[in-house]
């Protein structure tokens, strides 16, 4: 299911029921068209994440966590000033639209009670934030700014009235005395579908809901009532279909799949986007890293196939020298101007070898062009070897680098950005301030094995080398995917049972280019055989003495190893 009005229905309900009444702690806005307000409502703080993502628009209350840029934005800015010991009082969606009003109540620098109105669209690539006063119905601020030029339908500045989005001549589904849908059985065709009429006449509905409710119908009014009575006791569902999955309010017997269900509806979406929405975010954050790499890669890999056609090409060196040798030897049977000759060639016993000769060129010029041929090749032997493998070298490091992006999390792109710097890959940001202090490298992500064993995990190679080099004890087990690209991880003891070792194997597999494989080789080993060489590249190390294990990843284990064990 998208996030269409049904759902949106049923999460506005949600919303009500666990954040009414409750004030603004904090505000924060981690990605750019994000805003997580956390509100203190039944002793207990809620992060509510109101999302204009354009592919992940979504509201919900999120336990995900996140990391906070060092200057807040703008729109955090403005938040902070007019939310300050604020209340909110109400949530309610604009009819069966992907639109929620959040209304809270504050008072303004003189005491006056001050009404204030957030609002939510989730339209694809149209989704915004905004603030907006009760009192004049203008807009204080909002997260994306539009100019008229983009918008003529609205102005979408502050200052400007706020403007409802265009609407359409659609019916709400949760309030229809007249029943319109007995009408729409008669307009019914091969060419045009009910679940297609439903669409086309009732607000709110994705082609999911509405392919559910066509099926409901079969039951007559009692499978439409039933539908919409059962969104008020929503049953949080996900449907695995293949590699798909599917979210929705209540189960739909529409689809076919394995089911889990959730406690609400916050929780199932965490589930559902933790890993779809944070690749999408490093993907978003990362793209000029990512650019600079594939340009790299792209660059090498041409350069790695013209080696290998001058190294094929040196395998003609001895044929030069052959034909040199000839010409030499039968140099009084050739004369100037010839294009080719064929003599005896002794080294094949006596077969004729036909020459190839330039017309411009003498006799003895014409053998000294194959010598000096047969020269440059076998010389260039050994050098093209040497291209190729520090080539290699380079490609298979920047291959590294795009596994690490592709596992990594917002924050840790700030450690391969700076990876590349250091390498000379990008060019070093400047900065106007004297003494300015050295970039941190993050932490690497910690998880528990099922005995509570920490498990660390460095999630790039600067991460990697920390971790390996300088955090981790001597007598610690270090393990990493076998001749892969990917993550060090070290288990924070000298002896951990056979148990946690699979775990950590597994986590070392899942960080890794090979997340998608089964039977992955990991290899293991007690840090203190663990050594770097001289001049090596970051995350580079060398080892001997290894044990190996075979594991599939598994991220419902990972998801498990991120918290303690309970007792």
């Amino acid at each position: 299911m998208s996030f269409d009005g049904i759902f949106t229905h049923a999460m506005a309900n949600e919303l009500n029921a666990t954040l009414s009444g409750g004030r603004v702690a904090k505000i924060q806005q981690p990605y750019e068209n994000e805003v997580v307000i956390t509100i203190r409502a039944g002793r207990k703080n809620h992060p509510l994440l109101l999302s204009a993502n354009p592919q992940y628009a979504r509201v919900q209350i999120t336990h995900i966590p996140f990391t906070n840029p060092d200057v807040p934005a703008t729109f955090t800015m403005t938040l902070r000033k007019y939310f300050n010991a604020a209340t909110l009082t109400a949530v309610h969606q604009v009819q069966n639209d992907r639109v929620l009003h959040f209304e809270f109540s504050t008072r303004d620098e003189l005491g006056d009670e001050l009404g204030l109105r957030l609002i939510i669209e989730m339209m694809g690539r149209h989704s915004n934030i905004f603030l907006v006063s009760e009192r004049t119905g203008k807009i204080i601020d909002l997260i994306r700014h539009v100019s008229a030029d983009q918008n003529r339908y609205r102005p979408l500045m502050p200052g400007a009235p706020y403007v409802e989005p265009p609407k359409q001549d659609k019916t709400d589904p949760f309030h229809d005395p007249d029943r319109r849908y007995h009408a729409l059985e008669r307009e019914v065709t091969p060419a045009l579908s009910r679940a297609a009429l439903l669409q086309q006449h009732y607000q709110g509905l994705a082609k999911d809901s509405a392919t559910e409710l066509a099926l409901r119908l079969n039951q007559g009014d009692a499978g439409w009532d039933g539908f919409f009575a059962a969104l008020a006791t929503p049953v949080p569902t996900i449907t695995a279909q293949g590699k798909k999955a599917v979210f929705t309010a209540i189960p739909y017997v529409s689809l076919t799949g394995e089911q889990s269900q959730y406690p609400t509806l916050s929780t199932m979406l965490d589930a559902y986007y933790e890993q779809k929405a944070e690749h999408d975010r490093v993907l978003q954050q990362g793209g000029n890293l990512i650019h600079v790499i594939k340009n790299v890669l792209d660059k090498d890999r041409k350069k790695q196939r013209k080696l290998q056609r001058t190294l094929e090409e040196t395998e003609k060196a001895d044929d030069y020298r052959i034909r040199g040798e000839v010409l030499t030897t039968y140099l009084s049977q050739v004369e100037r101007g010839m294009t080719s000759i064929e003599l005896p060639n002794f080294y094949d016993d006596n077969r004729p070898i036909k020459i190839t000769l330039s017309n411009q060129l003498t006799p003895s010029r014409n053998a000294q062009k194959y010598f000096a041929k047969y020269t440059k090749l076998r010389n260039a032997v050994a050098h093209v070897h040497q291209q190729m493998q520090e080539n290699q070298e380079e490609i298979d490091y920047l291959e590294g680098i795009m596994a690490q992006i592709d596992v990594a999390s917002p924050k840790d792109l700030a450690d391969i950005r700076l990876e590349l710097q250091q390498q000379g890959y990008l060019r070093k940001q400047k900065t106007n301030k004297k003494g300015a202090k050295r970039q941190k490298v993050a932490k690497p992500d910690q998880f528990y094995a099922s005995d509570g064993t920490k498990i660390w995990v460095g999630k790039n190679n600067l991460q990697n080398d920390q971790l390996t080099l300088h955090t981790a004890k001597k007598t610690d087990i270090w393990l990493h995917v076998k001749d892969i690209p990917g993550s060090h991880v070290i288990i924070d003891s000298h002896q951990p049972s056979e148990k946690t070792l699979l775990e950590a194997a597994k986590l070392a597999a899942y960080f890794s280019k090979a997340r998608d494989s089964a039977n992955v080789p990991v290899d293991w080993i007690e840090v203190k055989k663990i050594r770097k060489p001289n001049g090596a590249k970051p995350g580079f190390v060398v080892y001997e003495g290894q044990k190996t294990v075979a594991v599939t990843p598994d991220v419902e284990l990972v998801d498990k190893l991120r918290n303690p064990p309970t007792k």
